[in-house]
């Protein structure tokens, strides 16, 4: 008897603007292998989304999108509630002209109301449905000493976090299983009826292959002529610390007067990064490349010398452990997250001492034992999140919870 095909549909609207966020990057990733194990997929995205995808390799899939009206290279905090406010509507209305089957596997890739909105509905119209639920980071208290939204942005982070309450309820009271990032998150989805087997943590990947093929080939660029001497990988957000990193820089500079960073990204911050960069006179010290992703962004990782990851807020971030597996030893804030999340090859610095983290760059620059250790410890942990194991690990472990929920349900 012919074995019948897993469904899996993937609700992603909120991909309206250039640019690869982790949960994101873990939906792509995940699912160009659970297509290569035989199941069919339906992707729920936009026009910019289905090209964002595409590029990333997950093509043979079905796509069900909506046009962006504003394809921009950046956008303004108001088109962007624009766009999420379309998403939404577009979700519903596609995602309602499906008949869903018992069974099928319903993937909400965020928590963002244009993702996880949709999908609730679906369940509520078909309970029957099983509900796959990324939630990967919990939005901070605007009142928390660490929140990333301090004067002008406490708006945005009350409206952030405002706007995340009703969709944690909703997703800890009706979702089948739940993604998230962390083990620290993993207790804060437990009921009565959810388990914590059915709460998956997807710490993200790397696929390690282009990296070990080019560490193993004899023809690694010696450090001492290494053109960065440090790289940073993420979007130009308040959570990822570009702000500090700037700060951070200038006392590296201090100490070493011809240091180069590379920052990879883009984001709503990339103006005041620039002004910063200006003021403090850092222009011949901090490059801004834009956004890279594959072979643009290896040459990167292959010129540089160290990766910085100062996220002063945080459930994880792959993006540092990608340039670890290039053989970059990591230096980041001492976030609870990153305990379990990077626990070898990344020095951590108390939070939130820009000093001390300027210390740990330099120490790591000059002494050659300490870099030595912390890069083979890089190595080593970057091998742990092959994208190939992690991927078939968490499609075994969706179709038996999956299998189990369905025969209950």
């Amino acid at each position: 008897m012919k074995k019948e095909k897993k469904e899996i549909n993937i609700v992603a609207n909120t991909m309206v603007e250039p640019g690869m966020s982790g949960g994101n990057r873990i939906f792509i990733e995940n699912a160009k292998r659970w297509v290569k194990k035989g199941s069919n997929l339906r992707v729920f995205t936009s026009s910019v989304g289905k090209k964002i995808c595409c590029l990333s390799g997950l093509c043979k899939v079905e796509y069900i999108t909506w046009k962006v009206p504003l394809e921009k290279k950046k956008l303004s905090v108001c088109e962007i509630v624009y766009l999420y406010f379309l998403a939404l509507i577009n979700g519903w209305v596609n995602l309602l002209k499906v008949n869903f089957k018992k069974g099928e596997i319903v993937y909400s890739s965020s928590d963002y109301w244009p993702d996880s909105l949709p999908v609730f509905l679906v369940k509520l119209l078909n309970p029957k449905v099983i509900w796959v639920a990324g939630f990967y980071l919990f939005a901070p208290k605007p009142w928390q000493k660490n929140s990333p939204y301090k004067g002008k942005r406490l708006f945005i982070g009350l409206f952030y976090w405002l706007t995340q309450l009703p969709i944690y309820w909703i997703i800890k009271r009706y979702a089948d299983i739940v993604f998230v990032t962390s083990e620290p998150d993993v207790e804060r989805f437990v009921t009565f009826k959810r388990k914590v087997d059915k709460i998956l943590v997807i710490r993200g990947g790397v696929d390690i292959r282009p990296s070990e093929k080019y560490l193993f080939s004899g023809n690694t660029i010696p450090l001492e002529r290494k053109m960065y001497d440090a790289c940073f990988v993420g979007r130009f957000h308040p959570q990822k610390g570009v702000l500090e990193l700037v700060d951070i820089w200038k006392n590296v500079c201090e100490r070493k007067p011809e240091a180069k960073l590379a920052m990879i990204g883009i984001g709503s911050l990339e103006n005041e990064v620039r002004e910063k960069i200006t003021n403090l006179k850092l222009k011949e010290n901090i490059e801004l490349l834009g956004f890279k992703d594959g072979e643009e962004k290896f040459q990167i990782f292959k010129q540089s010398k160290i990766i910085i990851h100062p996220a002063i807020f945080d459930s994880g971030g792959m993006a540092a452990c990608e340039a670890m597996a290039w053989g970059l030893p990591g230096v980041s804030f001492d976030l609870e997250a990153l305990k379990t999340y990077y626990p070898k090859g990344m020095l951590k610095t108390p939070c939130f001492n820009i000093d001390k983290f300027a210390d740990n760059i330099i120490n790591l620059l000059v002494n050659k034992i300490l870099y030595k250790k912390t890069k083979e410890d890089a190595i080593s942990w970057a091998r742990e999140w092959d994208w190939d194991k992690r991927g078939n690990m968490i499609y075994q472990k969706l179709l038996k919870i999956s299998k189990e929920t369905n025969a209950v349900i």
